[in-house]
């Protein structure tokens, strides 16, 4: 089982996950990060590096983030891995702890 992101990442794209990920399986979108799930090799140590808490295991995501194991798996075709940390998001600690930002999600892959 594959581990995904999901919606408190909008916005924030903290990248804390991505130094510690072995296989390099996450996916820059221009406001959100993705995790492969061909890539993902289910270790889980990118989990509780997030400080949005934003990584769940597919069978542990909530319900109300149901539709992110589909998003994870679109966009990582699409998106440009990245493999190194970055900057959050101008605000992101205040955009970690807002819900209902699945109207936010910019599919524009990052660095376009």
């Amino acid at each position: 089982m594959a581990y995904v992101v999901a919606e408190p990442c909008i916005n924030c794209k903290y990248t804390d996950c991505v130094d510690v990920c072995p296989v390099d399986c996450f996916r820059e979108g221009v406001n959100m990060l993705v995790i492969d799930p061909d890539e993902c090799i289910d270790c889980g140590v990118c989990e509780p590096e997030c400080p949005a808490e934003a990584i769940f295991e597919i069978d542990d995501l909530p319900e109300k983030w149901a539709q992110y194991a589909g998003i994870n798996a679109k966009y990582a075709k699409e998106w440009p891995e990245i493999d190194e940390s970055k900057d959050a998001m101008d605000a992101a600690d205040e955009w970690a702890e807002r819900e209902g930002k699945d109207d936010l999600l910019d599919p524009t892959p990052a660095g376009r």
